[in-house]
């Protein structure tokens, strides 16, 4: 599924980048988003030794979603750093916003389905993060084995740096 978008945009490429509105159900696979991690941004924004992730991925790939945006910036103490962060984040597109009931629900289904299989997903915030990327066919950037569990119960694509 992608999003109906605003009008006017130049492409179908750039109308699925956009990413406002609300779902439909005309599918648009052949976009590839990827979807970075809580894991990932961390070692973006982190003082010493950054990682450089433009030197991974082109920034024209990258959403984000609430749930990654409040576990980067919660986690910053520095109120500098914060508000660097914050506009970095908000600068992306955003995927499921607001998130409705469904990612939720789409979310506990991933967490039981891992469970039922033996594995242990330790973040149900990672359930909700994984739910948004496969609304998005978003493939995600991740530095956290809960991705690889999650992948393995559903249609989930996941690329560990």
């Amino acid at each position: 599924m992608v999003f109906d978008t605003a009008a006017g945009a130049a492409s179908p490429a750039e109308d699925a980048r956009i990413l406002v509105g609300s779902w439909s159900e005309n599918a648009t696979a052949e976009i590839q988003m990827i979807l970075v991690d809580t894991s990932v941004w961390i070692e973006v924004f982190r003082k010493k030794k950054p990682l450089d992730l433009e030197a991974w991925i082109s920034f024209d790939d990258v959403v984000s979603c609430l749930p990654v945006v409040q576990e980067v910036l919660q986690g910053i103490r520095d109120d500098r750093a914060f508000e660097i962060a914050e506009s970095a984040m908000f600068s992306l597109p955003h995927a499921t916003d607001p998130l409705g009931r469904e990612v939720y629900d789409d979310a506990v289904r991933l967490y039981r389905r891992a469970r039922k299989q033996g594995l242990t997903v330790r973040s149900s915030v990672d359930c909700l993060i994984a739910a948004c990327a496969l609304r998005l066919r978003a493939e995600v950037l991740h530095r956290d084995r809960d991705y690889a569990h999650l992948a393995k119960v559903s249609d989930l694509k996941v690329q560990s740096l």
